[in-house]
């Protein structure tokens, strides 16, 4: 699914409405929706890699899989028809392939288009994109990928780029890494080649990769240990949903969708809810579903007790149990301590305790990169996404005809982008009617305190979300991981508010009509 030269000659096209970046979840999503709601809008999608799918392309480890349900993390407009409501990375990568070629979204993906940098014109109402385009099929002269920097121009530009550094996971300085003999790998780079048939494993983590790495690898290895710091809430639910697949049978596929989406949605909602509102009783349930779930005598306390509250960082999902039957089984075990070295033939723990292995996972977790790593500026002035505050979670304050989608924390993502989605649509129905180019969020209430973007304590987002745009407390500058609120705020909510400057550009001239423009 590379870009080829016939693709270049058919994307001669260089200036559109609507510059989408990234063809994962998000970007498949506004390109979806664009296409329905606004049929006359140009587009185009440029994704770095050479496939869709965004992290459901990128991660290839074993038993990769969804830790939200189908139902809600499917699109609203493309009903998920599969059995298992917990699905696997495969699975979601062809819904995603599906939902592109059944909207007529394939055909405006210009695959190995990295964006680097970004700048809009005022003056011209304009984004100018730069970006570094690459082709696996033509190899340099010693064989080496070769790139070029293309530009394109765009009345908006959409950033479905997600939140992870695609080039590099997380992997702490381990003491001693090089002395070990065996072979470690990080989840994000999973190799092609990597057999783990009779090895043994550790797993370093206690998070969702972790818990979905240690049941796939325990059959084929030796053993398999998870080696976690500190433990993570785990809860088990169901793979299939029997009422879900009943109620498509008896009122068809569109309405069950609809039905199990909602129930799914109030559900999780009310399950975050409690664990906020009542903690400690909610920690105790969580905690005794896990000790049902154990041997009699499985020191539970130790390695299933977190010292946070429950939703302080996302509950791990465990399909069927898998976790809690692996260890069961006795071909995996988990171990609740800390590394103090590395040594040849496996972990020596704080302790003293040396833990063998011939495989190391480090399941550490993930680095976070505001927008992709792109350089923003706007009339010839830097944007420093730390620096600025969102607009009803899709905007940024001081940058024109910008939107961003980035999902919930505490329920499937892709709520989220839908409703992100739906308003850009219904915000450039706005503009159009008006005669307007541009619009811009203004932050005047400069007395008002701003919070980081995400408020989970996981390690991944400490590390990282200083350099996130900051959320305000009030008005439209809040970002509340609140699906009921947002759907008040994006579907039913005015557009136009007071902090929105809608203008008109001096240079502004239409977008070319592009194949397939109605």
């Amino acid at each position: 699914m590379t870009a080829t030269p016939a693709d270049r000659g058919r994307f001669a096209d260089t200036d559109v409405d609507v510059l989408i970046v990234g063809a994962g979840i998000s970007g498949i999503g506004a390109a979806c929706q664009l296409r329905a709601r606004r049929p006359g809008t140009s587009f185009a999608v440029l994704e770095g890699r050479a496939s869709l799918g965004g992290t459901w392309d990128l991660f290839r480890y074993p038993g990769i899989r969804s830790d939200s349900d189908m139902s809600t993390f499917g699109y609203g407009f493309q009903p998920w028809t599969r059995r298992r409501a917990i699905a696997e990375g495969h699975s979601i990568l062809d819904y995603l392939r599906r939902t592109a070629h059944e909207h007529g979204v394939e055909r405006h993906i210009r695959y190995g288009h990295r964006v680097v940098g970004a700048e809009f014109s005022s003056a011209e109402g304009r984004w100018t994109v730069t970006a570094q385009v690459s082709d696996p099929r033509e190899p340099g002269p010693q064989g080496a990928v070769e790139s070029r920097a293309v530009t394109l121009t765009a009345r908006f530009l959409f950033l479905g780029t997600g939140y992870y550094d695609y080039d590099s996971g997380f992997t702490p300085d381990f003491p001693g890494a090089t002395e070990f003999e065996g072979r470690v790998v990080h989840p994000q780079h999973w190799p092609e080649d990597l057999d783990h048939t009779g090895k043994r494993v550790v797993v370093i983590g206690s998070g969702a990769t972790a818990v979905t790495l240690v049941p796939s690898m325990a059959p084929e290895a030796e053993h398999v240990s998870m080696l976690q710091r500190s433990p993570s809430y785990v809860f088990s639910m169901p793979s299939r949903d029997r009422l879900a697949a009943g109620l498509r049978r008896l009122v068809g596929e569109r309405l069950g969708h609809r039905l199990i989406r909602r129930r799914n949605i109030i559900f999780t909602r009310g399950i975050y809810k409690a664990c906020r509102r009542t903690p400690g009783f909610m920690r105790k349930l969580l905690i005794a579903h896990v000790r049902r779930r154990l041997p009699h005598g499985f020191d539970v306390d130790t390695h299933f007790s977190p010292a946070y509250d429950p939703w302080d960082q996302r509950l791990c999902v465990v399909p069927d149990g898998d976790l809690f039957e692996a260890l069961s089984s006795g071909r995996a075990s988990v171990v609740t301590d800390r590394i103090a070295r590395f040594t040849r033939h496996g972990l020596l723990l704080e302790s003293g305790r040396e833990l063998p292995a011939d495989l190391v996972v480090t399941a550490t977790g993930l680095n976070m990169v505001p927008f992709g790593g792109i350089r923003l500026s706007v009339d010839g002035r830097q944007v420093r996404p730390r620096d600025t505050t969102a607009f009803r979670a899709m905007m940024l304050d001081g940058v024109p005809n910008l939107v961003f989608a980035l999902g919930y924390t505490n329920l499937s993502w892709t709520l989220k982008v839908d409703l992100v989605c739906e308003h850009f649509c219904r915000l450039l129905d706005h503009m159009d009617a008006h005669g307007h180019d541009i619009v811009q969020p203004v932050l005047t209430d400069t007395a008002m305190e701003r919070v980081p973007l995400m408020n989970l304590s996981a390690g991944y987002v400490r590390r990282a979300i200083g350099a996130f745009p900051r959320a305000g407390t009030r008005g439209p500058w809040t970002v509340e991981m609140a699906y009921e609120k947002d759907v008040r705020r994006l579907r039913g909510g005015p557009v136009a508010d007071d902090a929105l400057r809608f203008s008109s550009a001096p240079a502004a001239v239409p977008a070319p009509r592009a194949e397939g423009r109605r």
